[in-house]
């Protein structure tokens, strides 16, 4: 998965649709400016036959612009993927929970149905997480949500009251008698964290790999990168947004801390794979996102860090030839390509 990040530009104003100026209004779109859209009406998300009624206007109408989904898992069939993979369009999907008794659900198995036809469809989503918002909720549980999340190969995962979206869906964050001030302010922490290092960073395509020699869970990863970006004036405290910095400065802010775990951990000898594919991803990836053009100095073959062989960093580093070398990353007609520089 090559999926890049893309942070959605809210166009100023309203639009209200109903059926009969549905496909009128979108075909608007290119004369108002629009070239990113997000879907808000309730009616048309929460309905399976209204939302594909929708996708296939979008479609006709307005194919070239990017479209963002929040959308329940629960109306997530087929036909919608299907209509949506013709889309350029990305997916924000609620993990949600459900209260029994005193215990808090968090149904795995079906969201991991979903995700599988997501990522098999080839489609960009993102999950939207809270934290300390629903009854029943705790520090443990929170977790467990989270790691189940990485799981799933997101695209990105968002953190709505983080950008304080609270509304009648989005609660604040409330202590409770299993959820302290503390506990609050910590999981604050790691999902700023999380937003910076995954989401910001674009790591979709190599963090599980780059995590699994660690043999650490996401969530804890994601409280030391916390506790790191404390110490490194990059915090939520210091006042730095991921959102306004440049990818590779956030890709250098991974790699150093990606060092300071292998270097830990007594895996440093690892550590020249790992760093030559978080550069030759992160170059493609600005490619495609910002059309940069840049030269990647690697210490192993391009195709082979990008092959299914380097998701497992131990064995690619016991079985790779080590091959010095630069490519340089640019946009082909059918996306990013590199090519060997002399």
């Amino acid at each position: 998965m090559n999926a890049v990040r893309a942070r959605i530009i809210f166009m100023p104003g309203t639009y209200k649709f109903n059926s009969s100026d549905l496909e009128t209004s979108l075909s608007s779109f290119s004369e108002r400016g629009i070239t990113e859209f997000t879907l808000q009406d309730t009616e048309i998300l929460s309905s399976r036959g209204k939302l594909l009624d929708f996708l296939k206007a979008f479609r006709k109408n307005a194919p070239d612009v990017f479209l963002t989904l929040p959308v329940s898992a629960s109306v997530l069939d087929m036909d919608v993927c299907r209509a949506c993979s013709d889309l350029y369009c990305t997916l924000e999907i609620p993990l949600e929970t459900s209260l029994k008794g005193n215990t808090l659900l968090f149904d795995k198995k079906f969201y991991s149905k979903r995700a599988q036809m997501l990522n098999t469809l080839g489609l960009v989503f993102g999950f939207d997480m809270t934290f300390a918002s629903d009854e029943g909720d705790s520090v443990r549980a929170f977790r467990d949500r989270l790691d189940f999340a990485f799981s799933l190969y997101p695209n990105h995962i968002d953190f709505p009251q983080l950008e304080d979206k609270s509304s009648a869906f989005v609660k604040s964050p409330a202590p409770s008698a299993v959820f302290s001030t503390q506990d609050i302010k910590m999981c604050r922490h790691i999902a700023f964290a999380v937003s910076s290092f995954y989401s910001y960073g674009r790591a979709v395509t190599w963090f599980l790999s780059v995590l699994a020699p660690l043999k650490m869970s996401p969530s804890r990863f994601f409280e030391d990168f916390a506790e790191w970006q404390k110490i490194n004036s990059c915090s939520m405290e210091s006042g730095w947004k991921p959102e306004e910095a440049p990818h590779a400065e956030i890709e250098k802010m991974q790699l150093a801390f990606l060092k300071f775990k292998y270097e830990e951990k007594n895996r440093l000898q690892l550590f020249n794979a790992v760093s030559s594919i978080v550069r030759l991803n992160g170059a493609l990836a600005r490619c495609s996102g910002e059309g940069e053009e840049s030269r990647v100095e690697l210490e192993y073959n391009p195709d082979e860090l990008l092959s299914y062989g380097a998701m497992d960093i131990q064995a690619f580093f016991d079985n790779a030839f080590i091959e010095n070398s630069t490519v340089k990353v640019f946009m082909g007609e059918d996306g990013p390509e590199y090519h060997y520089c002399q």
